[in-house]
C-alpha cells in the first residue's frame, strides 16, 4: 500500500480540478490545490494573454503554501491545464520548488484539443522521480467543460494506477 497525494492547478472551468477530485476519490488519496499568491484575472481573454506572456518569458508565480506536504507522500499525481502547449506556470513553479526525487509522479493534463508537450515537460520537470501513468484528457475546444476523451478511458487510467 502507498500513500498518495493528488495535486492540481485549475483556473477557468475547473476541468483539471474535476479530474483531480475523481482520481483522489477513486484512490482514497489526499487532495490539494496548487494556487498562486496573486490570483489570475477573472476575465478569460485577459488571463489567456497574461498566461501566454508568462509561458513565453519563463515566469514562475509565487505559490501559496500547500495544505499538504508532498514530502510526506510516496506517490504524487500532478494535474495541469495546458497553457500555450505546456504546463501552467503555477505547476512549473511547483516542480521547481519541490524535490520529488525518489517519489512516483503521475502527470496528467487537460486540454481543449492542443495537448502540446505538457506531459514531456512535466516528466522533465520531475527530476529524480519515477514518472508513470501519464494521461492527457481532452475537453471541448471552446473553453468549455464538455469531455471529449471517453469517460471509460479516464476510468481505465485511474484503475491502472
Amino acid at each position: 500500500m502507498f500513500n498518495m497525494l493528488v495535486l492540481y492547478y485549475s483556473w477557468s472551468n475547473g476541468n483539471t480540478k474535476a479530474i483531480a477530485e475523481k482520481l483522489a476519490a477513486a484512490k482514497g488519496a489526499d487532495l490539494a490545490r496548487i494556487d498562486t499568491v496573486v490570483p489570475y484575472p477573472d476575465d478569460y481573454n485577459t488571463a489567456v494573454s497574461q498566461g501566454q506572456r508568462e509561458v513565453n518569458s519563463g515566469y514562475r508565480p509565487e505559490l501559496k503554501l500547500l495544505d499538504k506536504n508532498p514530502a510526506d507522500y510516496d506517490v504524487i499525481a500532478v494535474g495541469t491545464p495546458t497553457w500555450w502547449y505546456t504546463m501552467a506556470p503555477a505547476v512549473a513553479a511547483f516542480f521547481e520548488t519541490h524535490d520529488l526525487s525518489g517519489k512516483t509522479v503521475i502527470p496528467f493534463m487537460t486540454n481543449g484539443g492542443w495537448p502540446g508537450h505538457v506531459i514531456d515537460d512535466m516528466t522533465d520537470a520531475a527530476k529524480g522521480a519515477d514518472v508513470v501513468h501519464p494521461m492527457a484528457i481532452q475537453f471541448d475546444s471552446t473553453g468549455g467543460s464538455d469531455l471529449v476523451t471517453p469517460a471509460s478511458d479516464i476510468d481505465q487510467w485511474i484503475e491502472s494506477i
